[in-house]
């Protein structure tokens, strides 16, 4: 009997841990945007400051890519699909349309994915959802309206808001293609040996596409504009690489593996939260009384869209387990 209060107890104080990571990975992926967008105006171009994130981050996780070498050969399919869509495609087009649109709009928008990926599994795939994760896709939808503004003609830039749709829509495109298999009863690679080998497919593929030998270097030496405080570019940069991106993966990843994927999942939505109140006292980007209420509505149907649909099993194959855990595992690769 003692034994068992011990084990509980471990489980308890795991568990406990687990949620801690779990916040502080929402917390630091939350933070991204903010600091990206001073480099954005200070003059470097979004492709150029997603490459500076991308890159950096790849080469302070290369050591585990080393490790973790066999990946390439067993499972070269899920390395270039993290690459290309979960690291390069999410991360361009989100600082991309933070150039364009307030920080926590476009990560609000962002967050229609988990919505998106039951449209996928309920009208492409034709596997049966549930009735409450139905709601939250209705919910997510309609906050959305609210965040945006509709009736009054879009008012925030309209290629902003594509741009922030199409880092959702990554998002799907990742979710679906690592569900791929899922069920096959293979050995599940470590998720650290991917987001390394992700790391590095995106930094290859972002070099091609951003050519950051026509970056502006001379930048990075100076201050950048942060709501009329000049912050050190270099250390902005500095949080981005090393906080935003990996100890965000990391702590996530971790996280993942003390909780359950729904759980991991819910708390991950504190990172639009997180985001857009460090927008509104960093940056000044305020949001009017509807956009708050629409933001609530869109985390709650988020909150519900993740929660509500069950494990996967041959009985009941509703696709919850897979985008879930990729999910909470990056946070927003925001």
């Amino acid at each position: 009997m003692p034994v068992r209060k011990s084990q509980s107890g471990q489980v308890g104080r795991g568990k406990g841990f687990g949620l801690g990571l779990a916040v502080g990975s929402a917390f630091a992926f939350g933070g991204s945007g903010v600091a990206a967008k001073p480099l954005i105006e200070a003059g470097l171009d979004p492709l150029h400051v997603v490459w500076l994130r991308v890159a950096g981050a790849a080469l302070v996780m290369l050591p585990l890519a080393v490790r973790h070498r066999a990946l390439l050969r067993e499972r070269p399919a899920l390395l270039a699909g993290f690459g290309l869509l979960g690291v390069a495609g999410v991360q361009a087009f989100y600082f991309a349309s933070i150039s364009r649109i307030p920080v926590g709009v476009a990560l609000l928008v962002e967050y229609l994915a988990p919505a998106l990926v039951l449209g996928w599994v309920r009208f492409v795939q034709r596997r049966p959802v549930t009735r409450a994760a139905a709601v939250g896709v209705i919910l997510a939808v309609g906050g959305l309206a609210c965040v945006v503004e509709v009736w009054a003609g879009l008012s925030f830039d309209a290629l902003g808001l594509l741009l922030a749709l199409g880092a959702a829509c990554c998002q799907v495109g990742y979710f679906v293609l690592s569900d791929q298999g899922s069920d096959s009863g293979e050995r599940a690679p470590d998720p650290l040996g991917v987001i390394a080998y992700g790391l590095l497919v995106g930094a290859a593929v972002l070099t091609v596409v951003a050519r950051p030998w026509n970056m502006d270097w001379t930048v990075l030496a100076g201050t950048a504009d942060m709501d009329g405080t000049p912050v050190s570019a270099g250390l902005l940069l500095a949080w981005i690489v090393l906080i935003a991106t990996v100890l965000a993966y990391v702590t996530g990843v971790v996280s993942v593996r003390r909780l359950s994927p729904q759980v991991a999942g819910v708390v991950a939505c504190l990172e639009a939260v997180v985001a857009t109140v460090l927008a509104w006292f960093l940056l000044g980007e305020h949001l009017s009384a509807p956009q708050i209420v629409g933001g609530a509505v869109v985390l709650a149907g988020a909150f519900i869209a993740q929660s509500s649909a069950p494990a996967k099993t041959s009985a009941e194959p509703v696709a919850s387990g897979g985008p879930e855990r990729e999910l909470s595992a990056r946070g927003n690769v925001a």
